[in-house]
């Protein structure tokens, strides 16, 4: 046997579906939905896009992946319009739960404000900030 250094993606994919193969095994049935991903689109009458909202719904729960607006249009509502919206779709979707992160120069304040609670920081990640990690649970709403 030998261990070897190597960034071949067919590799990486091939360990990634065991990992994902394990965790199904252990889970109960309710759970074992497919993945799904989802996005919302912010785009101008010139169909310039100017911002939108991913994620992925998983194990009845929504992980916002990434948001973005472009600096134009911050400020203008458009970042919470988006956040709303895959808010609604976690809901229909029937998710317990919507997580997401956000370093320390994005926008730990605005998801704070939308209702998220801070579950955990990552200090001095990358060196000098620090990733923040939220939560917010939609069974209780």
């Amino acid at each position: 046997m030998q261990i070897i250094q190597q960034s071949n993606q067919e590799d990486t994919d091939y360990i990634r579906q065991k990992v994902i193969e394990y965790n199904m095994s252990k889970l109960p049935e309710k759970l074992l939905k497919p993945v799904e991903k989802v996005s919302f689109i912010l785009k101008n009458e010139h169909e310039s896009i100017l911002g939108g909202i991913t994620g992925t719904i998983v194990y009845n729960h929504l992980h916002v992946d990434f948001l973005w607006v472009d600096e134009s249009q911050r400020g203008t509502g458009y970042g919470s319009n988006l956040l709303h919206k895959i808010e609604e779709l976690a809901k229909v979707k029937k998710c317990r739960l919507i997580v997401l992160d956000s370093f320390s120069f994005q926008a730990p304040e605005f998801y704070k404000k939308h209702g998220y609670k801070q579950f955990g920081v990552l200090n001095d990640y990358p060196e000098g900030f620090s990733q923040h990690f939220f939560e917010k649970r939609l069974k209780d709403e």
